[in-house]
C-alpha cells in the first residue's frame, strides 16, 4: 500500500515538475487550484473513512449481507456527492480564485487547467471509493497495484500531452490534467473488472439499509469530512498569505505542497490501511490488539518521517534544483524544504491519531484535534512567522505549528486509551 501511495503522490509531484518547465505563471496557476483540489479530496476521504469503518465493523461482527448492502450504498452516494461538488466548484471558480489572491489576468490560464482537472478529480474519487471497498475487505494489494498503474500511465502521458510530440506542440498546462483524466479512467476500468464476481455488492434491500445506516454513516462521515475539509480551508488561508509575497513564492509553495504529500506517503498509507484493522478489533472488543497496532504505527511514523525529513533538509538545494528551473523559485523552495520537512514527523503523529479516532468510536475528538492542529497551532504560527520574516519566517512558523500539533495529538491519544474500558495489558 505504501508503494501505491508513493506512486500516486509521486505522479502529482511529477505533474508539478513538468509544469514548472513551462514557466512560473503556469506553475503558480496550478498552485492556486491546490486548495480546491484538497477540498474535493477531503470530502472523498471523509466518506471513504466511513465506508471502511462501517463495512469492516459489519464484517467483524459477521454481518456479511449488510456489508454488501453498505458497499453498494456508499459507492452510489459517494460518486453523486463528488459530482455535485465538482459542478459547484466549476460554476463558482472565478470569484473563488480571485479571493485566493489570483490576478484577473491569470484566470484564463487557471480555467484552462481547472476544467479538465475537475473531471480528473471526480474520476479519482470514484477510484478512491473503490479502493475503500477493497481495503474494508482486507485487500490492500489491488489498490496499491492500481495506484502504481495509474501513476505510470500518467508519467507516460504527461510529457506527451504537455509538450507534444514531433510537429504537434502539445496542450501545455491543460495537458497535465488531461493526462490524469486518462490515467484514472484506465484505473476505473481495471477496478470494475476486478469487482466482477467478488460478491461484495448487493442491489437488494438498499432502501431499508439506507434508513438504518444513515445515522451511523453520518456520525462517522460527518466529523471525518469536517476534519478532512479543514486542511483545504487552511490551505486557502495559507496560500492567500503566500500570494501577498509574490508569484515566485506561490509557485514555490505549490511545489512544496506536492513534496509534502509525497514525503508523507507512509503516513497516508497507514491512515488508509490501519482503520479497517482497528475497526475489526473495535467490533470484536479486542483493545489489547488495538494498543499493539497503534504503538507500532506511531513508532514507524516518527522514525521514518524524522529520518526522511532530515535527509531532505540537508539535500534541499539539490531537491529544489531538480524540481524547478527558475532560480527565484529554487531558492524559496529550498527554504521551505529545509525548515518544514523534518516537522512532518510530528504532523504524521497527528494524522494517525485523527484517522484512528474515526475508526475507534471517538470521531468528535478526532475532529476537534484536526481543528486544533490547523487553527490553533499551524495557521497562527505560519501567519506570525510570515509577518515577522517573510517566507523564511513562514516556513519556521509552519514547522513549529506541526510540532505543537503532534505533541497535542500524542497527549490526546494517551488520555483516551487510558480510560478503564480501553486499558490493555500493555500501554501505548
Amino acid at each position: 500500500m505504501a508503494i501505491g501511495v508513493l506512486s500516486l503522490l509521486g505522479f502529482q509531484l511529477v505533474d508539478s515538475a513538468f509544469i514548472a518547465r513551462l514557466g512560473t505563471a503556469p506553475l503558480a496557476a496550478q498552485s492556486f487550484t491546490f486548495p480546491l483540489s484538497f477540498l474535493i479530496i477531503g470530502v472523498q476521504v471523509g466518506m471513504g473513512i466511513a465506508i471502511a469503518a462501517l463495512i469492516s465493523r459489519a464484517l467483524g461482527a459477521g454481518e456479511v449481507a449488510r456489508a454488501r448492502r453498505l458497499g453498494s450504498l456508499v459507492l452510489l452516494s459517494g460518486t453523486s456527492v463528488i459530482a455535485l461538488l465538482a459542478l459547484v466548484l466549476w460554476w463558482a471558480q472565478a470569484p473563488i480564485f480571485l479571493r485566493l489572491g489570483a490576478e484577473p489576468e491569470s484566470l484564463a490560464l487557471i480555467r484552462a487547467y481547472w476544467d479538465p482537472q475537475l473531471l480528473a478529480a471526480w474520476l479519482g474519487a470514484c477510484l478512491y471509493f473503490g479502493y475503500s471497498l477493497f481495503r474494508a475487505h482486507g485487500n490492500t494489494r489491488l489498490p496499491g497495484v492500481l495506484m502504481v498503474t495509474t501513476s505510470l500511465a500518467n508519467l507516460v502521458l504527461d510529457p506527451l500531452l504537455i509538450f507534444g510530440l514531433g510537429a504537434w506542440p502539445g496542450l501545455g498546462l491543460p495537458g497535465a490534467a488531461l493526462a490524469t483524466v486518462l490515467a484514472f479512467a484506465l484505473g476505473l476500468m481495471i477496478l470494475g473488472w476486478r469487482l466482477v464476481g467478488r460478491n461484495w455488492l448487493s442491489s437488494q434491500g438498499l432502501l431499508g439499509e439506507w434508513r438504518v445506516s444513515l445515522r451511523p454513516f453520518a456520525g462517522i462521515a460527518g466529523p471525518a469530512m469536517v476534519s478532512q475539509l479543514m486542511p483545504p480551508l487552511a490551505a486557502m488561508l495559507a496560500i492567500s498569505a503566500v500570494a501577498s509575497l509574490g508569484e515566485a513564492q506561490v509557485a514555490a509553495w505549490g511545489l512544496a505542497s506536492r513534496l509534502e504529500t509525497v514525503s508523507l506517503m507512509v503516513v497516508l498509507a497507514m491512515t488508509m490501511s490501519l482503520p479497517p484493522w482497528l475497526g475489526r478489533c473495535y467490533g470484536a472488543g479486542d483493545w489489547a490488539q488495538i494498543h499493539r497496532l497503534l504503538r507500532l504505527a506511531l513508532r514507524v511514523v516518527v522514525v521514518w518521517q524524522l529520518a526522511l525529513g532530515l535527509v531532505l533538509a540537508v539535500a534541499s538545494p539539490w531537491v529544489a534544483q531538480a524540481l524547478s528551473g527558475n532560480p527565484d523559485v529554487r531558492g524559496d523552495l529550498a527554504t521551505l524544504v529545509r525548515f518544514m520537512l523534518p516537522s512532518y514527523a510530528a504532523l504524521g503523529v497527528c494524522m494517525l491519531v485523527v484517522s484512528a479516532g474515526n475508526a475507534l468510536g471517538w470521531p468528535l475528538r478526532a475532529m476537534l484535534m484536526s481543528a486544533a492542529r490547523l487553527f490553533v497551532f499551524y495557521l497562527p504560527c505560519l501567519w506570525g512567522g510570515a509577518w515577522l520574516a517573510g517566507l523564511t519566517g513562514l516556513a519556521i512558523g509552519a514547522a513549529l505549528g506541526n510540532l505543537l500539533a503532534g505533541l497535542a495529538a500524542w497527549g490526546l491519544l494517551r488520555r483516551v486509551l487510558a480510560s478503564p474500558r480501553r486499558m490493555a495489558t500493555e500501554s501505548v
